[in-house]
């Protein structure tokens, strides 16, 4: 089992707040990150692993594209036996060595295949499942309905595609309230002021979430048959689409 180190990345004054971007600290801290800011995280990696264990099928592939350091990967793993392999991309460097770290006394492990890539040049093919868990937000607006599309043409027929994103809220009572909900959610897990303004800063113009109905829609345009929104968690929703 490896540790995990306190995420104290926003902790320390250091001049400018610089754009986040997932390298080698990022990942040092990054299980206890995602534990501390984003509700349903858990519950979601788990889920994603049932909803594996119902779809995918011997003979093809599952993607996990923007694996990080392997979550989703492990829960596939756990809940899939059988010839079924999992592709795990991610264009970070250090997320890639920390996901091959990671697994290495997983069982099964060798149905893993580790790709340090961009998702949108990675080829998707006889996919039963794949999972963006998380990692649409940081694809540039323009390039998303391309990679849902490359997505759909790549799964077998009855193939799921998992989505979750953080979502754009309205500038409603409700929508603030759901934002205040998850600061608060955040400050309940131990993260000073000043690390929630930094982080929130850091993200600024590089996770870009959208609508509901944005999502929904892009969705339906890239050629999916149904689209059920499936988890949600304050501010974070999950779909499974459907060829």
């Amino acid at each position: 089992m490896i540790d995990t180190e306190p995420d104290d990345l926003f902790d320390r004054p250091s001049g400018p707040v610089r754009p986040f971007e997932f390298d080698a600290d990022v990942a040092r801290v990054f299980p206890d990150m995602v534990r501390r800011s984003v509700p349903g995280y858990a519950e979601l990696v788990g889920l994603s692993g049932l909803v594996a264990r119902r779809v995918a099928r011997p003979g093809t592939r599952c993607y996990d594209l923007g694996c990080s350091l392997g979550a989703v990967t492990r829960s596939i793993l756990r809940q899939v036996t059988g010839e079924v392999r999992v592709v795990a991309v991610d264009n970070a460097p250090a997320m890639i060595e920390g996901l091959r770290a990671r697994l290495a006394d997983v069982p099964h492990s060798g149905r893993v295949e580790p790709v340090c890539a961009d998702v949108r040049e990675v080829a998707i093919e006889n996919a039963s499942l794949v999972v963006l868990n998380l990692t649409l937000q940081f694809i540039p607006r323009d390039a998303r309905l391309e990679l849902l599309t490359r997505i759909r043409q790549g799964l077998v027929p009855g193939g799921v595609l998992i989505l979750a994103e953080k979502i754009q809220v309205s500038d409603d009572r409700g929508g603030r309230f759901l934002t205040q909900l998850h600061e608060d959610f955040k400050r309940a897990n131990g993260y000073s002021e000043m690390a929630i303004s930094g982080k929130r800063a850091a993200l600024d113009r590089v996770l870009v979430p959208e609508t509901i109905e944005a999502h929904e829609a892009r969705l339906s345009a890239a050629g999916f048959v149904g689209v059920e929104r499936w988890f949600q968690s304050l501010n974070f929703v999950a779909w499974i689409a459907w060829t």
